[in-house]
């Protein structure tokens, strides 16, 4: 059997639609719970959980069906992801930045000549730390980039650079620095190892430089030139299933806790933790919220979903479609955290151990709001496009020209 062939046998052994996929990911979950502290320590995943993440199909969820792929839904990515994040949010995160190849704007040449197999990951930063000057035939790159989530185990390193011709900086239309992604080998870049969070510890989320690497045309996309049609092409497409990981995260802590409360006995008061009023109200106020954010995330996405699908273009959109999946994503961030705190606080003095899996999920969920789609700058990009200002972060709205 030719090297070919081997690849195109293997490609079909893996899970290849929405329903196999999700389906592998379920059978995941009990080994990730199991072995989440070992993930913690180990500061990255390990080996062999990368393998079962690309044999269960997690990595190709975004490759197009002309090139084999299942092309799911952005609904179906992040059910997958909220499915992985239910056993381990480090897991999850990874994958979520893992399955971005598939969905990246390279032309169709260069998907078949970069990535001979669909089970690839990817790694690195899409905002333009870097500068990447133009010689013949492509790019000549440098820069520092950091939170190279999944780095460790990648095939392939995205950076985000501005570009330069004849050391000057290069401009779009609207005057605005031209900003391209660039795709490296990870062999080109040199880790840089401060990875020593509060919370995803087993991300591996390392910084990174690039020096003087040369990159191929070909190996180059921007988000304002898509290459395929649908609402995959839209280019807020990488931002869609982060909530994922935040839904999985807080069901699991909810699942936890209600089941500690169905056998707990409080001595004190001399009554079960089913009985007692304060339990009984948290966990019923926190099932409040998480049922109005997961429902206001998949809502919005389908929303989104059905427009482009039926050929509109987030230009199309009025302002309050636009607004909805960033806010939904932030809700969701802030709203996991704030359930995972209440739910710590309902625990007391048995969260405070490193053995109890809250203390992880309240970290993780603290560490994953601190990232750009979680911040304040989102709420007040939605405030500023609904009244005519400037946004902090257009990139959120899908504005990147």
């Amino acid at each position: 059997m030719s090297t070919t062939e081997q690849q195109q046998a293997s490609q079909t052994e893996v899970p290849n639609t929405a329903e196999t996929i999700l389906a592998a990911a379920n059978a995941l979950v009990p080994e990730l719970r199991e072995r989440s502290a070992e993930i913690e320590r180990n500061r990255a995943l390990p080996p062999d959980i990368v393998e079962l993440l690309r044999g269960a199909g997690v990595f190709r969820m975004g490759f197009a069906k002309e090139f084999g792929g299942p092309e799911l839904t952005s609904m179906e990515q992040t059910e997958v992801i909220e499915t992985l994040a239910y056993g381990d949010t480090s897991v999850a995160w990874c994958a979520m930045v893992g399955m971005d190849t598939g969905l990246y704007a390279l032309d169709g040449a260069s998907i078949r000549e970069m990535f001979p197999s669909l089970d690839v990951t990817v790694a690195g930063m899409l905002p333009p730390a870097g500068r990447a000057d133009r010689v013949p035939g492509g790019y000549r790159l440098s820069g520092r980039w950091g939170f190279g989530s999944g780095i460790l185990h990648a095939d392939w390193v995205s950076a985000g650079a501005v570009t330069y011709t004849d050391g000057q900086q290069d401009l779009t239309a609207s005057g605005k620095p031209n900003w391209r992604i660039m795709m490296v080998r990870p062999s080109e870049v040199r880790l840089i190892d401060n990875w020593y969070p509060t919370g995803l510890v087993g991300t591996g989320s390392a910084d990174y430089e690039i020096d003087e690497v040369f990159v191929p045309e070909e190996h180059t996309f921007a988000f304002g030139a898509p290459t395929r049609s649908g609402a995959l092409s839209a280019p807020d497409v990488l931002m869609r299933k982060m909530p994922g990981v935040a839904l999985g995260v807080a069901r699991a802590a909810l699942d936890y806790v209600r089941e500690v409360a169905s056998s707990k006995f409080n001595r004190m008061l001399g009554i079960r933790w089913a009985d007692d009023y304060r339990v009984q109200y948290t966990l019923g106020e926190c099932e409040m919220d998480f049922i109005t954010m997961r429902h206001g995330v998949y809502r919005s996405l389908q929303h989104r979903w059905d427009r482009l699908e039926n050929g509109a273009s987030l230009d199309d959109f009025t302002p309050d479609e636009r607004i909805e999946t960033m806010l939904t994503r932030r809700y969701a961030m802030r709203g996991a955290r704030s359930i995972v705190r209440r739910l710590y606080d309902l625990m007391a003095t048995s969260s405070i151990y490193a053995s109890s899996p809250m203390d992880r999920w309240l970290r993780d969920t603290e560490t994953m709001s601190q990232q750009v789609m979680g911040q304040d700058k989102i709420a007040q990009s939605a405030g500023a496009y609904l009244t005519g200002g400037t946004p902090q972060y257009p990139t959120a709205l899908g504005i990147v020209a």
